[in-house]
């Protein structure tokens, strides 16, 4: 399958700076799998379309201020890090501008000295692993000296920080927003659940490779970025048994959707387990978990692109992707949702 099969024209101006005034008055395009129908509402409608029976899965991931601007040490040369992810205690995996300045052994410094970096090797796509240096607590650290990592294609000021934060959010450890989740607000999630749908958390730390391009020209030949990911007892017990009463598996965002797909077994049960996903999801896979999907809407040619498309099927999200355009939908991480059913 060509990964040009998955573009469209996407005005520049439909990407979204910043987010809707209240987090539950985006726009909502639901998406009838079965007639092929498609309605347009505004988000706090969902309620409308969720049933007793159903339950919703979260991801609960919070994403670090992983943004640091410091100086090398010895000349004074300014220097970015975009940190990745962890890969021990003081371990990271970072992103580092300008790459050439960051050898082996360079050291780096950020604030007045409270966090300093040494550099201990090399990872992937020319990033560097190395170990930070600080005292007390590396989260307060970074909280008082990192930025959000806002996607590239925000290029407005963030006035409010936690607005790229859900207002569930609880474990610390994504380089990005699980952003299908943006949309909730703690009055929406109870009527929610006094509609007898319940709501249960998983984990995964979403990693910049979600913003890389696909670079292949066939999607078989793309290999996917992994991520931690961790779904408790309570909540496979939970998605077990509304499996078993009937009732659907609801996915808010694709970071949720790869993590029940990656724990899912053939008979479409869950446990509990944490580790590293790389699955990539495109048409032709067959869900064993999912049997709908909140999410927002993706560039072209994206992976997240590929996975809505195969939840449905490629013709009818291209057309749903089409009319979005036409409609001025707000796109990606500050834009609208869809509800596909």
């Amino acid at each position: 399958m060509k990964v040009s099969d998955f573009d469209f024209y996407l005005p520049e101006e439909l990407i979204a700076q910043h987010p809707a005034e209240k987090r539950d008055e985006s726009r909502l395009m639901i998406i009838d799998r079965k007639t092929n129908e498609i309605e347009h509402k505004v988000f706090k409608n969902i309620v409308d379309y969720l049933k007793e029976g159903d339950c919703l899965v979260l991801n609960d991931t919070r994403v670090l201020p992983a943004r640091l601007i410091g100086q090398k040490e010895g000349t004074g040369g300014k220097m970015e890090f975009l940190l990745l992810k962890r890969i021990d205690k003081d371990k990271w995996e970072v992103l580092v501008k300008p790459g050439k300045r960051a050898k082996i052994g360079a050291r780096f410094e950020f604030g007045q000295g409270e966090l300093k970096a040494e550099v201990k090797g090399e990872g992937e796509d020319g990033s560097r692993i190395v170990e930070f240096e600080y005292e007390g607590i590396f989260e307060e650290v970074l909280d008082n000296l990192g930025q959000m990592p806002l996607p590239p294609y925000i290029t407005e000021k963030l006035e409010d920080k936690e607005r790229y934060q859900t207002v569930y959010s609880k474990e610390v450890g994504s380089a990005a927003a699980p952003t299908a989740g943006l949309h909730f607000t703690e009055e929406l999630l109870n009527e929610i659940k006094s509609k007898g749908v319940k709501i249960c958390f998983l984990t995964l730390h979403v990693g910049l490779g979600t913003f890389r391009p696909v670079k292949v020209d066939t999607i078989e030949e793309h290999h996917m970025h992994s991520e931690y990911y961790t779904m408790s007892k309570q909540t496979a017990t939970t998605i077990n048994e509304t499996k078993e009463k009937g009732g659907r598996v609801i996915a808010v965002g694709t970071t949720s959707s790869r993590t029940l797909e990656t724990i899912g077994d053939e008979n479409g049960r869950v446990k509990e387990q944490s580790g590293w996903t790389d699955i990539f999801i495109y048409p032709g896979y067959k869900f064993k978990i999912v049997d709908a999907l909140i999410t927002n809407f993706h560039l072209p040619q994206s992976t997240l692109l590929m996975l809505v498309s195969a939840l449905s099927s490629k013709e009818l999200m291209m057309n749903a992707y089409n009319i979005a355009v036409q409609e001025k939908y707000r796109f990606f991480s500050f834009g609208d949702a869809m509800f596909i059913k």
